[in-house]
């Protein structure tokens, strides 16, 4: 597989609590030119990295982050604020608690709210698998394509664990046609980026797939 293909995918991210503008910048500057999928970042940077970066790339920003267990009507805000403000993708989380509970209308109705509030930009739905049984999981499939989400995602990224390739096999098993698969956490290596786009995700969120370009640039090889 090409890289131009997996960079296509990757939602190039920088998330940490400790973000400043400066590092904001730089991963706005590498994903325009690796010409990644987006850049994933704080909706407190949306504004500034909307404006950065132009029409150059897509800007993408998360919602509930991470745990899930705000109220809808927060999220809504959430979502609203960060499109006004020029996020393209919108990652939102649910609430895990709800899924334990097996509360399924009311994450569905959640994630229809969301999508409203979307319009046409981009809505993923993160469901953190690691911290789901499978059967879960497969209901998280049906919850997220029945309320017509753009894309099921693994993870947060800050929970237990990430991706992993069981987790997006059975996404594509179970998830509807219509719905896409995002793969994010712990993806670092080009084989794993390309092991999860064979297994059928379209976007990747990771920030070490360009970090490894750029060493290999740096070092030579």
């Amino acid at each position: 597989m090409e890289r131009k293909t997996i960079f296509s995918a990757v939602d190039h991210t920088l998330l940490n609590q400790t973000a400043t503008w400066e590092e904001i910048k730089q991963i706005c500057d590498d994903a325009i030119t690796y010409q990644t999928a987006s850049v994933c970042i704080p909706a407190s940077f949306v504004k500034r990295a909307k404006e950065y970066v132009e029409n150059k790339m897509q800007v993408c920003t998360v919602i509930g982050f991470p745990n899930g267990y705000s109220t809808t009507k927060v999220k809504e805000f959430e979502a609203l604020d960060a499109i006004e403000n020029g996020a393209d993708e919108i990652d939102m989380v649910i609430n895990i608690g709800d899924l334990k509970d097996k509360r399924f209308h009311q994450i569905e109705e959640e994630i229809k709210v969301l999508k409203k509030a979307c319009g046409t930009k981009i809505l993923k739905v993160i469901i953190e698998t690691c911290l789901l049984t499978e059967e879960e999981k497969i209901k998280m499939c049906e919850i997220v394509t029945n309320a017509k989400a753009d894309y099921i995602k693994t993870s947060t990224g800050f929970s237990t664990a990430g991706a992993n390739f069981e987790d997006v096999a059975l996404f594509a098993k179970h998830v509807g046609k219509e719905v896409k698969i995002k793969a994010a956490g712990g993806i670092s290596s080009f084989d794993d980026a390309e092991k999860f786009i064979e297994l059928g995700a379209s976007r990747l969120g990771t920030s070490r797939i360009v970090k490894l370009a750029k060493n290999e640039q740096t070092s030579g090889y």
